[in-house]
């Protein structure tokens, strides 16, 4: 196995990068966002009753949501231990907003009251073209359901959409 982490003598890294995308494919795909948390049970209960979606859940330390377009991992403190100072802190977040998108944001809305989930904005449609709802989790990150509405932002969600399948 060739070890990508460091220059080997005489081995440019491109070469390395190169020797191992073979195909035509970008050499990058978003794979994940993982939020990392006191309690894996609690946050991932949550999102199921948030999303409807169904967690695999490998261990008692870490879960993950998988989708079509990308995954969310939740993973208990205990996994990022060996990073010490550098390790990521839970119910933290002041820069994240995690988003989904959903074909009736009203709806969504309407579904989430039930839950006595934290709304922190009313589905509100925004100057971009999108509707949105955003609400908390149990650890305060912020999550966003939201779908295209105008023309414009239809019209773009396509787009990336196909430039995603393509």
């Amino acid at each position: 196995m060739i070890d990508t982490g460091r220059l080997l003598p005489g081995i440019d890294r491109t070469v390395i990068r190169t020797a191992h995308n073979t195909s035509r494919e970008p050499a990058m795909h978003f794979a994940s966002i993982r939020i990392i948390t006191e309690d894996v049970a609690r946050i991932t209960d949550f999102y199921e009753r948030a999303t409807g979606l169904t967690a695999k859940r490998y261990t008692d330390d870490f879960a993950e949501f998988m989708t079509s377009r990308g995954t969310l991992a939740l993973a208990s403190t205990r996994t990022v231990r060996g990073l010490g100072e550098q390790a990521p802190r839970p119910a933290a977040n002041q820069s994240v907003i995690v988003e989904f998108h959903v074909a009736d944001v009203d709806g969504e809305y309407e579904r989430l009251k039930e839950l006595d989930i934290e709304i922190v904005n009313e589905p509100t449609t925004h100057p971009w073209g999108n509707r949105s709802l955003l609400f908390k989790d149990p650890d305060g990150n912020l999550v966003n359901f939201f779908t295209p509405v105008t023309p414009e932002a239809l019209k773009r969600f396509e787009q990336q959409t196909a430039e995603a399948n393509a």
